[in-house]
């Protein structure tokens, strides 16, 4: 399994460098987005490997990875291209609050199944939340329609992702993972 996930990571990197290669629009990377992705990448895969040696569990262990692989795809998403407009725009910033929650409530739980729950129902609220002001923002800005979708849509994703990661550690609670 530890070749699977870090071989998925590595095959993720080179997926910038055949698309530029083929010309692909929008595939113009610098060595900078390179080290970032990286970054993104090896810190996913670390967690995750950290994650499946606390616990033996397969419900803990899924738990996680849906937990890390949301937070890879927000990363992801919101340096790209935005999930609140453009990537520069200040509102994305917001996700550093969602991520915030996750991480303190981890910390809180001690990585415990039980207390994950509750760590990833909050991050799943507050993600909600920062989904509420970007709506708000978009209608007051005169951006409605399409991008208001698109927004809703995003954060709905990741809204699912948490649920679904807090539920895989419910799971592992009751098996006493």
């Amino acid at each position: 399994m530890r070749w699977a996930i870090w071989g998925t990571a590595a095959g993720l990197l080179l997926v910038p460098v055949v698309a530029m290669q083929l010309g692909v629009d929008g595939w113009d990377w610098n060595a900078f987005d390179f080290v970032v992705m990286g970054a993104l990448l090896a810190a996913a895969c670390g967690t995750y490997e950290l994650a499946a040696w606390m616990s033996g569990n397969r419900a803990y262990r899924a738990a996680v990875g849906v937990a890390v692989v949301a937070a890879l795809l927000m990363a992801w998403v919101s340096l790209a291209v935005g999930i609140i407009g453009p990537e520069d725009n200040p509102l994305n910033l917001m996700y550093v609050g969602v991520y915030a929650v996750g991480f303190i409530g981890a910390l809180v739980a001690r990585y415990r199944a039980g207390g994950m729950v509750l760590a990833l129902l909050a991050t799943a609220v507050v993600q909600a939340l920062v989904a509420v002001v970007a709506t708000v923002a978009a209608f007051t800005g005169g951006h409605g329609g399409i991008e208001v979708l698109r927004q809703l849509a995003l954060n709905g994703f990741f809204v699912a992702m948490w649920l679904v990661s807090a539920l895989l550690f419910h799971r592992a609670a009751r098996q006493g993972g």
